[in-house]
This record gives structure tokens, sequence and C-alpha cells, in this order.
């Protein structure tokens, strides 16, 4: 039985919450059961939203750096497409209030596990492996786990939860001294062993009872949220019986989204009657997510036999399965380098993709990109730019900028005079859309690459150390920025307004160190007038 990993930066959260428990001065609760405040009562007096929001972003400083963490653009675009709507309907609801709805970052992200898993991290980040994704039959099934982990930040768990784990601390601490007592003035170390054990049962006991009311109120919330969204009502009750079925079936470990998500019959009878009450008919079964399963479970295969497994052929008679099986096999073949085989078989996916009835454009661009994807790893960058240009009018997204950005690089590096044109467009592309999403480490690496094949050697240098600061290697970063300044004193005909944005940028990056040095020794300060705010 092969256990599952746990990332670093899992570890320290869990540390984390620990050490905000031990540290915590609140008063701890009369009752031995936990009762959740009611909804709309504030945490702020466990774990204020600023300072949810700093330790969340503690913890994705270390997970953007940890090997699972994924940036892939095609899924996570597909990730995000459900995941907005869900936020959407939040707002509406009113369950993001206006202070988390400002202060918290509400982004999703990827981690290579072939674990059945989801989580939330404080101040609105949710981590989903890509097992989750697999095993999900629909959109609105994998909608249904996103809007059950957003309720989780929404209903602030993680700040209501410091008050009974430092219950639970306490009972335990108590018990502990007892039996110490017990031990000196009886001499029997059964005695005292029998109390400690008896108050640590007491203490996982009442942080039972408050995980299954956790969960059962992010059920309740994250219900309304996907049928506020437009996802089907069934989905969630569907998910726990995909779910249910799959420990069954095959326990080994792999499915800790139970073990952390106490999957009860109450829980699924609950889902079951909101389905019945809701009048719901089933999710449809769409092209689209067949093929963002079959990205995942390539993603997730580890090693070349894992990866020739994926042969692209499949006995289902299901249209959706084989268009599905041939982007599998194009895409890990590409990976094994047989790239005649890969341009083969996403040509045939996309001739089966336009038989589809109705017709699904979003599939249909999603094995395009693929298609421009297998040619760039081939090196046929001309094809590549031929893939993308064949896209609708107007279609656009990140996966589409990331890729023509790496195709014009590609068309440089063959040819330095005949790709100046797209090399340009794609670093003005690049430039713009960082403007907004500040927080793109690849999109930013790309532009460092761009921009320094045009010769812009400052904005090469400043892109290389944004890049470095989404990843939260602020140390990286500020060497960049130190050394991009140097060289605006040593050389001529540099841009001055990216030379003033240099020494800005150097300024709040190592205002935000020293304030995480603060913080890291206990110590807080509130910014001075010379300081700026870290973007």
């Amino acid at each position: 039985m092969t256990p599952v990993r746990t990332p670093p930066w899992r570890r320290r959260l869990a540390t984390t919450l620990a050490a905000c428990t031990v540290l915590s001065a609140l008063p701890a609760p009369a009752r031995a059961q936990v009762r959740l405040p009611s909804l709309g009562e504030t945490a702020s007096q466990d774990l204020s939203v600023g300072a949810e929001r700093r330790l969340g972003e503690q913890i994705m400083r270390e997970a953007r750096r940890d090997p699972a963490y994924l940036d892939d653009p095609v899924l996570l675009e597909y990730l995000q497409s459900i995941w907005s709507p869900l936020v959407a309907a939040a707002r509406q609801l009113g369950n993001i209030d206006a202070d988390t709805d400002l202060a918290f970052a509400w982004e999703p992200f990827l981690v290579r596990d072939r674990s059945v898993n989801a989580f939330a991290l404080p101040g609105g980040f949710v981590g989903v492996h890509l097992g989750l994704i697999f095993i999900t039959s629909t959109s609105d099934q994998l909608a249904s786990v996103l809007a059950h982990e957003m309720s989780h930040v929404t209903q602030r768990h993680i700040a209501r939860s410091i008050a009974p784990q430092q219950q639970a601390s306490m009972l335990a601490l108590a018990t502990l001294l007892l039996g110490i007592i017990a031990a000196s003035r009886t001499g029997n170390v059964d005695v005292a062993n029998a109390a400690i054990m008896g108050g640590q049962g007491a203490a996982i006991q009442s942080q039972l009872n408050y995980s299954r009311d956790v969960e059962r109120e992010a059920d309740r919330i994250g219900f309304g949220v996907l049928v506020g969204a437009g996802y089907a009502p069934s989905a969630m009750a569907a998910m726990f019986d995909n779910l249910d079925a799959s420990t069954r079936l095959n326990d080994n470990s792999g499915f800790p989204y139970l073990r952390s998500h106490p999957l009860t019959v109450d829980r699924i009878s609950e889902a079951r009657n909101r389905t019945l009450l809701a009048n719901s008919a089933p999710a449809p079964l769409t092209l689209q997510h067949a093929l963002m399963q079959a990205r995942s479970r390539v993603l997730m295969s580890e090693g070349t036999r894992a990866l020739q497994r994926l042969s692209g052929e499949t006995s289902s008679p299901l249209l959706a399965d084989r268009v599905a099986a041939l982007y599998a096999g194009a895409m890990a073949a590409s990976f094994l380098n047989d790239h005649a085989r890969a341009e083969v078989q996403v040509a045939q996916a996309l001739q089966l993709a336009g038989t589809a009835r109705p017709r699904e454009p979003r599939a249909e661009r999603a094995l395009q990109l693929l298609q421009a994807q297998v040619r760039l790893a081939h090196g046929d960058a001309p094809g590549a730019m031929q893939a993308l240009d064949n896209l609708p009018p107007g279609a656009s997204g990140r996966p589409v900028l990331l890729l023509r950005a790496q195709a014009a690089l590609e068309l440089h590096r063959r040819d330095a005079g005949g790709a100046a044109v797209p090399l340009r467009s794609s670093t003005e592309a690049l430039q713009t859309w960082l403007a907004e999403q500040p927080h793109d480490a690849l999109g930013w690496e790309l532009l460092a690459a761009t921009s320094d094949a045009l010769g812009l050697k400052l904005r090469s240098m400043r892109a290389g150390a944004e890049a470095r600061a989404v990843v939260g290697d602020l140390v990286g970063a500020v060497d960049r920025l130190r050394a991009a300044q140097a060289a605006t004193r040593t050389t001529a005909g540099q841009d001055f307004i990216e030379a003033s944005v240099i020494d800005a940028r150097l300024r709040q990056l190592m205002a935000q160190r020293r304030q995480l040095a603060l913080e890291a020794r206990g110590e807080s300060r509130r910014p001075g007038p010379g300081d700026e705010p870290p973007q």
C-alpha cells in the first residue's frame, strides 16, 4: 500500500494552525459539544480577515515552489471557468461579504496528485488534485466539490476552528496534569495512563464533532451556491455516490477527501433529499469535460509505462470516450517524443469532435490548443502558429497567449530577423495581460524571455524578478532587481520609466521581506511612511 505523500506546505498548514491555537488568548468555551455560530456571525475574534489572508499567502508561497504545484494553462483555465460562476453566485447570495471579497484571493489551483482530494486554505485559496478531476463524470460534479470548499472559506471555518482546537488542547493538557497527579499519589502508572488516554479521547471526539458540523454546513451552503451558479442540483448527490462507490471498491488510502471530509450516511441522505426537493435532472455529459478528464489522467501519469498505456484506443462506443482517448493518446505520445503518432491522433480527435451534435466549440478549441502544443513540442513553431491561427476569430485566453509566446520564441531561435513581428506582438500582449494578472509566474517568465530576445534587457530583468516574487522567492527577486538597478547605471540608452519601476518594486519587495522576517520572529509593525504595500 503506497502512502499518500503530504507536501511540506500542507504539513506547514497544520503546524501553523496549531500554533495559532496555542498562541490564542481566547477563553475556552464551557460546553463540551462545540456548536457552530449562526450564519453571518463574525469570526474576527478567532482570526481576522487580514490575518487569515496573510496566513494563506504564507502557505501559498511554499505551495508554489512545491513540485506538486501544477500550472497547466489549459486545465487551470477550465477549472477557473467552473469556479468563476460559483464566486459570482456566492457574492449574489451574500456569502462573500465586502471584507472577504476585497481581502481574499478567491483562487483555485491544481495539485499534481492522483489522490481524490480538494481542500480550502486560509485566505480564499482552494486546491484541487488531478485525481478529483479525473473521477468526476461532469463539470457539475466538480463544481459541487468547489462549492463545498468555497463554503469553508466564506463561512470562515478555519478561523472558527481555532476555538474548538484550543478547547481540545486544553482538555488534553488538563487530563495530562491529572494523570501526573494520579501517578504521584497512587504510584500506579496504569491509572495515569488511563486518565491521559481518556482525556485524549475526549479531545479527539470534540474535534470530530466540530468537523462533522462544519462539513454539514459546507454542504448546505455549498448546495445553495451550486444551484445559484446554474449547475445541476443533482451533482452534489451524484458526486457523493461516486466517492462512496470508489472507496468501497478500492480503499487504498487514496481518498483523503473522505477522511478529512467524513462522508456519513446523514450527509449522503441530506444531499439526496435536497436533490429531490429541487426536482433536478441529471447533469449532462459534455465532450469538454471528457477531454479535461483525459488531460488530468495524462498529467498525473508517472513514468514511461504509464504513458505508453495511453494508446489512444478505447472499446467504448460513445463519441466523447473515443475523442477523449485520442486526446490522451496524442498528449502521451507527445511526452514520449512520438510526434508522428501524436499529430495523427490529435487530427483524428478533431475530425471526430466535428461530428458531435450539438457541436461543442470549447471542446474543439481544446483540441486545437493540444494540436499547437504537440507541434511546438516537435519544434514545429510555424505549424503551432497555424493551429493557433485556425482558432475562431477573437479566440483568446491565457493558454492561447502563452502558446503564442512560446511559438514566437521558437521562431526567433530559428530566424531572429523573420520572427520580429510575432515576438513583438507576444511581448505587448504579455505586458497587457500581466498588468491585470500580476500573479502569473509563467507569464512573467515568458515576458522575460521575449523581452530579452528583443534586446529589452531592463524589462527582461524586471520580469524575471517578478516571476521569482510570485513563487515566493523574495531573495531571488530582490537580487534580480538589484542587478537591474546596477544595469541602469552602466548601460546607456535604457528606458527611464522602466528604471523607475525597478526602483519602486525593489523598495516594495524589500519592505515585504522585512515584514515577513518580523512576522517569523512573532513581531509585527505597521508600515512606515516610506514603505509601500506589497502587491
